[in-house]
């Protein structure tokens, strides 16, 4: 699996970057009919609610909760945290004044983290979904992406249609889309901590398939990668019938770093400062404009 081959997969989409993103994270829009759609409208604080954004800038930090999911938050040689969400975050962070902080966090328990302030922000490749936005405040989408099945190169044309993938035993990242889309499907899954996890046990015979999200299968699948003999055969959103996902970063119920995070974003959407470290990671392609 190539770049090219993952952007004809997610063609339609428009591309952008980040890097000294002009949008100033203080001044948040208060028009809400300026949400794409899709996106979920956050709550304005209480009163008596504590304001999220003051709580941040207090403490100097914004703990942001992800998994290690390449191109959007993985480390690097040295152990750094890069990729297209993590740049994103440090960006956003500096924006407020503070410092951007990584926890891996155990994806079935993102809520938990953030209600119990462990974190401040889930920033990871999230798909939007009805669960998410009843639980958490949800920023505006600002990617797309779709689960795909990933199989041994050697026996892609054996599971080239949904009806061939009966009694597969197919890896899954717990509480993911992927987990979702093949649940869906009927299929017997195995669940593990996280999805590049679901990439070894298929590597290692353990599984027979994996159900990741396209932009991860794009980065670590195919020629080039650990993962050469690895490909995916079946979008399965377009399997179903169902439409691209789109990604979101998830705050606080109420909380008032949501419009903060969405006038940062408008601002580097407007100055075109996202699109080379969009270009960078590969994911240009999926970046959503509007």
């Amino acid at each position: 699996m190539n770049k090219k081959l993952l952007s004809l997969a997610l063609a339609g989409a428009l591309g952008l970057s980040l890097t000294a993103c002009g949008g100033t994270a203080s001044t948040p829009s208060t028009n809400p009919s300026s949400a794409p759609s899709g996106a979920q409208e956050s709550a304005a604080p209480s009163e008596n609610q504590e304001s999220d954004l003051q709580y941040v800038k207090d403490k100097g930090t914004l703990v942001v909760g992800i998994t290690n999911f390449e191109p959007m938050d993985y480390q690097d040689a040295d152990g750094n945290w890069i990729g297209f969400d993590a740049d994103m975050a440090k960006a956003f962070a500096e924006s407020l004044g503070v410092t951007a902080e990584f926890v891996e966090i155990n994806w079935d328990y993102k809520v938990m983290e953030l209600d119990a302030k462990n974190i401040d922000c889930v920033w990871n490749g999230m798909t939007i979904n009805d669960e998410v936005k009843a639980a958490m405040s949800v920023s505006n989408p600002y990617c797309l992406n779709a689960q795909v099945l990933v199989v041994p190169a050697d026996k892609a044309e054996d599971f080239d249609s949904v009806d061939a993938l009966e009694g597969l035993t197919v890896a899954v990242e717990s509480g993911s889309a992927g987990e979702d889309a093949a649940q869906a499907l009927g299929l017997s899954t195995v669940p593990v901590q996280k999805q590049a996890d679901t990439l070894m046990e298929v590597a290692a015979g353990t599984s027979d398939a994996a159900v990741i999200d396209l932009l991860m299968a794009g980065a670590m699948i195919g020629e080039g990668t650990s993962y050469a003999d690895l490909t995916y055969t079946l979008n399965l959103n377009e399997a179903q019938g169902l439409e691209s996902e789109e990604y979101g970063v998830g705050f606080r119920a109420g909380s008032d770093l949501t419009e903060a995070y969405n006038d940062f974003w408008a601002g580097c959407v407007a100055d075109g400062s996202a699109l080379e470290t969009a270009t960078t990671y590969g994911v240009q392609e999926s970046v959503i404009l509007e």
